[in-house]
């Protein structure tokens, strides 16, 4: 018999809920972490879902199944087959992933120093964003406080007031490239809160967290137990040598969740896989709450995941964008726009407001004006007023045209061309009036006569 949610986190809090079987059934043993768990992880259905018979997992390959939801693939109808026996059979485990997509992504953070166990502290979702709602679920109710840098990717704050958590914002800035913020403010908001989230490199500014901010941030994150959420989507566009990872911190480390895609990277956000990695007791509820949004990522889109990162990084990819980075900076200069100069990505953070606009009216008159989108930068954060974000992801055909046409549109807007003259009037000599008769008299116009 399930005992009440309120119950429930009186012994949390008491720290006696470990004793409890279930709570040992849904934790693996990491009953210390149940106090960083949502409401709706504690209330959900574990022993069904981790049951066998209520969720089946896939078979062995000397296993002859006569259970399987779904008829094979006839060989004829399609050259791509890819059938449940290929999942990986890890009973109690969900959501399923490929076994070489596992390997992959086990062998690309080996190479960045980084150690996980790829049965339990590596779980697939569907994309970044399908990652990040899997964590808000599993770890924020309604009222907690989520710290965020200001300005940051929209689905930052949206995830997180759909959850009605409480947002603070913590404004930041660049410095030749780096990612500064008061650490003072920083530490009162971290007080109290239930989650950091944060990307490294930072979007839209492109700007990179140093060492000794990761130090900072995982002593201060340690000290209040505070867990974070970092996502290192944007990783690959980092130019020089990597800082070491907020999750290998001490203090850090058993607070940390790492999120990561093929969607920026290799330019595949339609593939829709993505992942988490962390310690197995924060990405256990995270797989829990994504198997119940969806079972597991498709099979064929696994596989070519697989390939991608086989063959990661992409050749030139830090050096081409570097190139397309100082490019579009330099054009944005020349229009007389002040950007900063990011240090990673593919994104300018570019001020408007000296042109005696906001950010929204700017990208709103130029699409109508030149066909160019950009964002506007109030999405990004309280600080987005009157900013935009410029990006130069697209090709270097598109990128050089769209430049160009806002080039021309600001030179419009400071330089307005002046209103057409207006028609003179011709004065003529007149007659003198003639006295007006019975029969010259002007009728009302209303007269019929």
């Amino acid at each position: 018999m399930a005992l009440p949610l309120w119950f429930t986190k009186l012994l949390i809090r008491a720290r006696v809920a470990g004793w409890l079987p279930r709570a040992r059934r849904l934790t693996e043993g990491g009953t210390a972490y149940l106090r960083f768990y949502s409401d709706r992880v504690l209330t959900a259905p574990v022993e069904e879902l981790l049951d066998p018979a209520v969720v089946p997992y896939p078979p062995g390959g000397d296993v002859l199944d006569l259970n399987q939801p779904t008829p094979d693939a006839p060989p004829a109808r399609g050259a791509v087959s890819v059938g449940r026996s290929e999942l990986l059979a890890s009973p109690g485990r969900v959501p399923v992933v490929l076994p070489e997509l596992r390997a992959a992504l086990l062998d690309r953070y080996q190479q960045a120093g980084r150690k996980f166990t790829p049965d339990t502290e590596v779980a697939i979702m569907p994309g970044a964003t399908g990652a990040l709602a899997a964590a808000l679920e599993a770890f924020v109710n309604p009222g907690d406080r989520v710290v965020l840098f200001d300005p940051c990717s929209p689905l930052f704050a949206l995830g997180a007031k759909s959850r009605r958590a409480k947002v603070r914002w913590i404004p930041t800035w660049l410095e030749e490239g780096r990612l500064r913020y008061l650490t003072k403010e920083f530490e009162q908001a971290m007080r109290g809160a239930k989650m950091l989230i944060l990307s490294d490199p930072a979007s839209p500014t492109g700007g990179c967290l140093a060492n000794e901010d990761f130090e900072h941030i995982a002593w201060i994150a340690s000290s209040y137990r505070v867990l974070v959420y970092l996502d290192e989507c944007l990783a690959a566009f980092r130019c020089g040598a990597a800082p070491q990872s907020l999750a290998n911190r001490p203090g850090a480390d058993q607070l940390t969740i790492t999120a990561g895609s093929v969607s920026q990277e290799f330019g595949q956000p339609g593939m829709r896989v993505g992942w988490l990695a962390g310690p197995k007791h924060l990405v256990r509820p995270c797989q829990l709450m994504g198997h119940l949004q969806a079972p597991y990522v498709p099979p064929v889109c696994q596989h070519a995941a697989a390939k991608l990162l086989a063959h990661s990084p992409v050749p030139d990819l830090q050096d081409r964008f570097r190139m397309k980075r100082q490019y579009t900076y330099d054009r944005l200069r020349a229009m007389g726009l002040e950007p900063e100069m990011p240090s990673a990505g593919y994104f300018l953070w570019v001020p408007v407001h000296p042109l005696g606009m906001d950010g929204r009216t700017f990208a709103e008159r130029l699409l109508k004006a030149e066909k160019v989108l950009i964002g506007p930068g109030v999405a990004f954060g309280p600080s987005g007023h009157g900013y935009v974000r410029v990006s130069c992801a697209t090709d270097d055909g598109r990128l050089r045209e769209g430049l160009a046409r806002m080039a021309a549109f600001i030179e419009r807007c400071q330089n307005p061309a002046p209103p057409p003259p207006s028609a003179k009037v011709v004065e003529t000599a007149t007659e003198p009036p003639v006295a007006a008769t019975a029969s010259t008299a002007r009728k009302p116009v209303f007269s019929r006569a």
